[in-house]
């Protein structure tokens, strides 16, 4: 049997053109700015003369912690979404843009899977409608003004020790970490040490996602703290006065972008901030317009739900007043048997045994959710080599906790794989028993809210810090920051900060190396065990397997 890979799925899919799948929104065709005939972005005059609808429902898919064997994140959003609109329903999917980064690195995609994608893929993955660049650009105009101020007058007078804006660039790149710039002489700026971010964790990022508007876009990025002087006072993007230029370079970005899945449906690719790093949600503005526009809307966050799903929650819904009404929690047999102990090339093989060991993690992930009170469904994503028995395990646990598990083979079967699963999804919604709510207040002291983080959601028993960042904490209090979320970042690999710590540790401390204020998108970031704010590349990376073929069509890409 000849299994086409998702590269072959979507370039041989029928893409309709997008003025028909605006059509199916009600968006008329000059409301649309096309990037060819298949993507495009919403005006965002349309998107204000819409702003008076009522909102549809509101659906989140996450993820149990990820393993290599891998889960289906994306690939379950889009076959849901497919799912609800096969039922007559009106529904839309929300996803982010795939970042560079991974795509030469780990993963070589991120737009679904076989035939549960969004299309056209190899476009998504690589470059799309510019959106990363333009946020690229405008973080280092920042970075680049930053300098140029200190090279002459320096009236602001910022300290070089003390800047705290980094450089970005769309890729792993794990040389660029820490960086000495302005070497070469006085002609070349100010002598200091430096450092790169991947875009997707910028806080221009956070913010871009974040903003409501134009407006509310330029205020965040104005309230942007650079660095501070050299008596330590905080210096603003707004005293520098390049929120300006920055916003121009945003403009057109800002305004989401459709495109379609394999079943010509509409979906909604906007922002694109990373999980462990970020809060890892697309643009609220896209997630906003979408629920103006469609009776259903299915949304995903990055990572395991410790990660994107307690973000989502603390920092996107809160700050953009969204109450979701279903989550979806998506596990495949394979990743359980991992976090069972089972090694990679032995996940075959039927083992009952392995699977319920491993299925502590699925158990810590629904009791995690229960925390935020919106109703949750399972969705076992159904590989062929799975076993009855195996999916009947995870379905006995599961009711264990009052929830339902449901068999799904949308990657082979496109939305009618996934039918059951938003049959329930939808009488979850219409029932209207979410009743939402944050893990913590906006009044908790920040070390406390990483506290709670820490061990409502990770199991940890506490948090633990050296003196010097103990006392930023508090600093950041002082100076009236102390009202914002924390952005926890972690490895996404476990529910500890050691990734190689499976299944659902206990009992553990999580170390927190350092904290930054991100302003403009309003939280503090966490910075816990050894994560990187800029990815290396693994030994074999993805893009040695990326190039052309004779016909000039990109092939390795999945």
């Amino acid at each position: 049997m000849n299994v086409k890979s998702d590269i072959e799925i979507a370039q041989s899919a029928d893409v309709r053109p997008i003025e028909e799948i605006g059509e199916k929104l009600g968006i008329p065709a000059e409301s649309l700015i096309l990037y060819g005939r298949d993507k495009a972005k919403i005006s965002a005059d349309f998107i204000r003369q819409n702003g008076h609808q009522a909102d549809g429902k509101l659906i989140l898919v996450t993820a149990v912690t990820p393993t290599p064997a891998g889960e289906g994140k994306t690939t379950t959003t889009v076959g849901l979404g497919d799912a609800l609109n096969l039922m007559g329903k009106q529904a839309v999917i929300c996803l982010r843009e795939p970042s560079l980064g991974p795509c030469f690195g780990m993963k070589g995609g991120a737009a679904g899977g076989g035939y549960a994608q969004v299309v056209p893929m190899t476009d998504i993955n690589l470059h799309f409608t510019g959106d990363f660049h333009a946020i690229g650009a405008a973080n280092n105009l920042l970075a680049a003004l930053i300098d140029n101020h200190m090279h002459w007058e320096n009236e602001l007078n910022i300290d070089p020790r003390r800047v705290t804006w980094r450089r970005v660039v769309d890729m792993n790149d794990r040389t660029l970490r820490s960086v000495t710039s302005g070497l070469g002489g006085f002609h070349n700026g100010v002598v200091r040490e430096a450092g790169f971010d991947i875009t997707a964790a910028s806080e221009v990022m956070a913010i871009f996602c974040l903003s409501t508007d134009l407006q509310d876009l330029e205020n965040r990025l104005g309230n942007i703290v650079l660095g501070y002087t050299r008596k330590n006072e905080p210096v603003t993007v707004r005293q520098l006065n390049a929120q300006g230029a920055m916003t121009a370079l945003l403009r057109d970005a800002l305004q989401p972008n459709l495109v379609q899945t394999i079943e010509n449906n509409p979906a909604l690719m906007h922002g694109g901030p990373f999980a462990n790093i970020a809060h890892g949600c697309n643009s609220v503005i896209a997630t906003t317009t979408a629920l103006k526009l469609a009776d259903y809307v299915v949304t995903e966050a990055g990572f395991g739900a410790d990660l994107g799903a307690e973000n989502f929650f603390d920092i996107k819904c809160r700050k953009a007043g969204l109450k979701p009404d279903a989550v979806v929690l998506v596990t495949t047999i394979r990743a359980l048997k991992m976090h069972g102990g089972v090694a990679k090339d032995a996940l075959g093989k039927e083992n009952i045994v392995a699977l319920k060991a491993g299925s502590r993690n699925l158990g810590r992930h629904i009791r995690n959710l229960g925390h935020f009170g919106v109703p949750v469904v399972v969705a076992i994503n159904r590989f062929t080599a799975d076993t009855d028995a195996e999916c009947q395990a995870v379905q006995q646990y599961c009711e264990n906790f009052g929830v339902q598990a449901v068999e799904c083979t949308h990657w082979a079967d496109g939305g009618k794989g996934a039918t059951e699963l938003a049959e329930q999804v939808a009488e979850l919604c219409d029932g209207g028993t979410a009743q939402f709510r944050t893990l913590y207040s906006d009044d908790l002291p920040l070390w406390e809210k990483a506290r709670r983080v820490a061990r409502e959601i990770y199991g940890a028993d506490d948090i633990i810090a050296d003196k010097i960042v103990r006392d930023q904490f508090r600093q950041f209090e002082d100076a009236g920051y102390g009202l914002y979320p924390v952005c926890m970042a972690k490895t996404q690999f476990s529910f500890s900060t050691d990734p190689k710590l499976l299944g659902a540790p206990e009992g553990h401390v999580v170390p927190i190396r350092e904290i930054r204020l991100a302003a403009g998108a309003e939280f503090i970031v966490v910075i816990c065990g050894t994560i990187m704010t800029m990815p290396g590349l693994p030994r074999n990376p993805a893009a040695s397997s990326i190039g052309l073929n004779s016909d000039g069509r990109i092939k390795g890409l999945f």
